[in-house]
């Protein structure tokens, strides 16, 4: 078995005075240490340790520059992110069918996007999404004040569509504080301002701040002074999204050039889940 040693002393090597023949392979249980021939090494020529401490400095060339920077580092691009021009967009797509535009919006955001459902017309929403192919989330605020009728018609629209609608609920803490002070019925008296802000501003915020985009039913027919403008697709001018600040949350707005009447017929012929009252 060959031996090389390295040492910063001076080491005779008549200590192994026995011929290389003299050496035989030792057993170790079933492995057998190969037969080599054995060479010996003179050291006493050798004064400097091979072995170098682990906080030994390499060798400097008088060089200023640091060894590191003499390695040429490999570019890396820099992803730039392209703001979309979601005005030139709208444009684009004022033509579109409500399911070229949610095909639109689902492709864009993925996961980071969701429909607005509060039951009615705006299943026509999930019909639409459904029919894409592409993988969709749906929300609903759940006020605490929705009639059984309206529950019922939830749970149809999930088992019609296997979905999970994702609910939102206001604060305890905050409805609590309002029924306390003002009744149950408080928002007869004040015009629903303050109800509307606890039971249903509030947690849609909440809900648009883990998005990147939401996917509304509104229509240009439904309120002509208020949504007669209303584009196919936005920035959103009202809440935020999942990133903060102004221009964080894109609105889609897919029924914007729909009317009501073509919305029901459309609900009609796909056979959906609607509510009894609606008919």
């Amino acid at each position: 078995m060959a031996l090389s040693v390295s040492s910063s002393s001076s080491i005779s090597a008549s200590g192994f005075s026995r011929s290389s023949q003299e050496l035989k392979a030792p057993q170790f249980g079933s492995f057998k240490l190969l037969d080599r021939p054995t060479t010996f090494v003179n050291f006493s020529s050798q004064r400097r340790c091979a072995v170098k401490p682990l906080n030994a400095e390499p060798k400097r060339n008088g060089s200023v520059v640091p060894l590191a920077a003499t390695i040429a580092a490999p570019e890396i691009a820099e992803k730039v992110e392209v703001e979309e021009d979601y005005e030139k967009l709208a444009k684009e797509l004022v033509n579109g069918s409500p399911l070229e535009i949610m095909d639109k919006a689902l492709e864009k955001f993925g996961d980071d996007i969701a429909i607005a459902f509060s039951g009615a017309e705006d299943v026509a929403l999930i019909e639409y999404a459904k029919l894409t192919g592409r993988p969709f989330r749906v929300f609903s605020l759940d006020t605490g004040r929705l009639n059984p009728e309206t529950y019922h018609f939830f749970d149809q629209v999930e088992k019609h569509y296997g979905i999970r609608i994702e609910y939102m609920f206001p604060d305890a803490v905050e409805v609590q504080a309002l029924v306390r002070n003002k009744g149950l019925f408080s928002f007869y008296e004040d015009g629903h301002q303050e109800c509307c802000r606890v039971r249903k501003v509030r947690p849609l915020r909440r809900a648009l701040k883990g998005l990147r985009a939401w996917i509304t039913g509104q229509r240009k027919d439904q309120s002509p002074g208020t949504r007669s403008e209303i584009p196919v697709v936005q920035v959103d001018p009202v809440f935020e999204g999942l990133d903060g600040g102004a221009g964080s949350l894109i609105k889609w707005n897919p029924m914007a050039n729909v009317e009501g009447q073509d919305v029901w017929k459309f609900l009609r012929t796909m056979d959906v889940p609607m509510r009894p009252v609606s008919e």
